[in-house]
């Protein structure tokens, strides 16, 4: 029988084992027979594909959860909620805020730009952009031309916008590898800017509101911890960048049944808090487990998680038994940045990395979906 790519059914006589399903230039996807039940894993390793930089930007102004609290003091007050709060419960002091002058689209091409400047690449050569913000001023044209136009990226440049809520950076450099091994294109860039500040406004007037009960406040209590910023990576062939970081590969696996245990819009994030943790670390682990046969993530040098909260991060670190010196965080001081989280955590710790070091990168969206990406340093 001739080798199929990965699809939701298979014909009959399939084979009955899990099976390995080449494609092309030894990027190769995993598939169950169609007697057993799929797990909603995918499995992908790849062999020529490498990070050759990540960049990420932040913007100068400091919004403190004391400044939020203060602002919310009525709210606090008339529901019996004690002050510290954001510190307390979710661990976040600070998170950034763009200030007059600043966007985050302008961020997110110099934080491009950045990125290009470390690798060596010049926009010329970029194949394709994927943006994979979840902020975006309008439903279309998409946030991708934007950017596209601003890091004067040549017409051949593949461009399009990627959501998937803040598993969309994790998305992004899984596509674009596959796109590299097959041979679509030489470099691409993966970018995400986020904007925290609409609805950070937004969510506090709503707060402050006599008619808001506690249960309603908590509800939107996740949407005080999000931050702004921007990040940007350039992936390239790995035998082209021998400096370069090797992506080796990942899982993603979906848990849909929980599609409304967060949703958001500029107006607001409404959240179903412990819902919400325990679908995303029963997904996880799973996911995990699941992806035992293929990689072993146990004796990793660092996992970069996608920054949530002081909760979120002890729950990961216990359900998959990692090594908490070995989990940087930056939540304290840039609360949730959304897709650009991980990025940026990524940047910051680069210079404490060394050559060889495995690196594991774990995300969570909304939604409910996970990934987890292999870097050889």
């Amino acid at each position: 029988m001739q080798p199929r790519t990965y699809v939701a059914a298979y014909p009959e006589g399939y084979p009955s084992s899990r099976t390995r399903v080449p494609s092309v230039r030894g990027c190769a996807v995993y598939a169950q027979d169609a007697g057993a039940l799929l797990p909603g894993n995918a499995t992908t390793r790849f062999d020529d594909v490498a990070l050759v930089s990540v960049a990420g930007v932040l913007p100068s102004r400091v919004t403190t959860s004391d400044d939020i609290e203060a602002r919310l003091a009525p709210a606090l007050q008339r529901l019996k909620l004690k002050p510290g709060l954001l510190r307390r419960v979710a661990g976040v002091n600070e998170r950034r805020n763009w200030a007059e002058g600043e966007s985050s689209d302008e961020a997110t091409i110099a934080a491009g730009k950045q990125a290009l400047a470390e690798a060596g690449v010049h926009p010329s050569q970029i194949g394709l952009i994927i943006n994979t913000s979840v902020t975006r001023k309008h439903l279309e044209p998409s946030v991708a031309v934007r950017l596209h136009h601003g890091l004067g990226l040549p017409s051949s440049a593949i461009n399009f916008d990627v959501a998937n809520a803040c598993l969309g950076f994790i998305n992004g450099m899984s596509l674009a590898a596959g796109m590299i091994q097959s041979g679509q294109v030489d470099y691409a860039l993966i970018v995400n800017g986020e904007d925290a500040d609409e609805i950070q406004v937004n969510t506090i007037n709503r707060l402050v509101r006599e008619d808001l009960d506690r249960d309603a406040f908590m509800q939107e209590f996740a949407s005080l911890t999000l931050g702004s910023g921007a990040a940007a990576a350039v992936l390239g062939r790995a035998s082209a960048h021998p400096e370069g970081h090797r992506i080796v590969g990942g899982v993603t696996r979906a848990a849909t049944q929980f599609y409304d245990l967060c949703v958001g819009s500029v107006d607001g994030m409404f959240t179903d808090a412990k819902a919400l943790l325990k679908g995303g670390l029963d997904l996880v682990v799973s996911a995990w487990k699941e992806a035992k046969d293929e990689f072993s993530w146990t004796g990793m040098d660092r996992y970069v998680t996608h920054q949530v909260s002081s909760v979120h991060t002890s729950a990961i670190v216990r359900a998959a038994k990692l090594d908490r010196s070995k989990v940087p965080v930056t939540y304290p001081t840039l609360g949730n940045v959304g897709p650009a989280s991980i990025p940026i955590t990524l940047a910051a710790e680069q210079k404490t990395l060394r050559r060889g070091d495995r690196v594991l990168l774990m995300g969570v969206g909304s939604g409910l979906n996970t990934g987890m990406l292999e870097l050889a340093w």
